[in-house]
């Protein structure tokens, strides 16, 4: 019988989901915390209470995370709950994935299937009124698209910052540095946004 600590009983439940997630994840693939903060460089105290639901990791760190296991940000969902389709067509809005950065208040819904041989995953994502994936950008493996369905975007991918309204919409490859917010005081803003994975760009001749 496991016997849980005190403080991973007091931690927020989306916190401990996440870090239950990871940590299986992690296990799976026989990787070590020192491993894993090796790939990172973060240090494995911080990866201790990110598994074990005291800190909230950020996207940035989860981007960090989802390469260095390989698995894309899509792979850090869990499954679905109910019985398996043994074919993948359809995702019903009732059954979307559903992953909570509460504290950068952002909802990232996955709104793929699963299986799949592209590494294309959709996204549905929400910004609460100046929600932000933080002052530092990040990358990871991939390229991505997004339409902006409601509200403003402030994507910001290297130097350049870009002021997205309702239908307007963008792609770039992920290893650019970038981060993204919601500039709104009062309304919210809703994105589909696709992530593709094992994109490189064609060496000029």
């Amino acid at each position: 019988m496991s016997i849980r600590r005190s403080d991973e009983i007091g931690a927020d439940p989306v916190d401990r989901a996440v870090g239950q997630r990871l940590r299986t994840l992690r296990r799976a693939r026989g990787l070590s915390l020192e491993a894993i903060a090796s790939g990172t460089g973060l240090s494995i105290g911080f990866l201790s209470q990110v598994e074990r639901g005291l800190s909230s990791p950020s996207l940035r760190v989860l981007a960090l995370l989802a390469d260095t296991l390989q698995i894309g940000i899509a792979g850090l969902f869990e499954p679905s709950p109910s019985e398996p389709d043994p074919d993948p067509i359809v995702v019903f809005e009732k059954d979307r994935p559903e992953l909570q950065l509460w504290r950068a208040g952002i909802t990232k819904q996955l709104l793929t299937p699963p299986g799949g041989t592209q590494g294309m995953s959709l996204f549905h994502l929400v910004l609460k009124p100046g929600a932000s994936t933080g002052d530092e950008p990040f990358s990871h493996d991939g390229e991505e698209a997004g339409l902006v369905l409601e509200g403003r975007l402030t994507l910001v991918v290297e130097a350049r910052t870009l002021q997205l309204s309702e239908g307007d919409s963008f792609r770039f490859e992920s290893r650019r540095p970038h981060r993204f917010s919601n500039p709104a005081s009062r309304n919210r803003t809703v994105v589909l946004w696709v992530n593709v994975l094992g994109v490189s760009r064609p060496e000029n001749s």
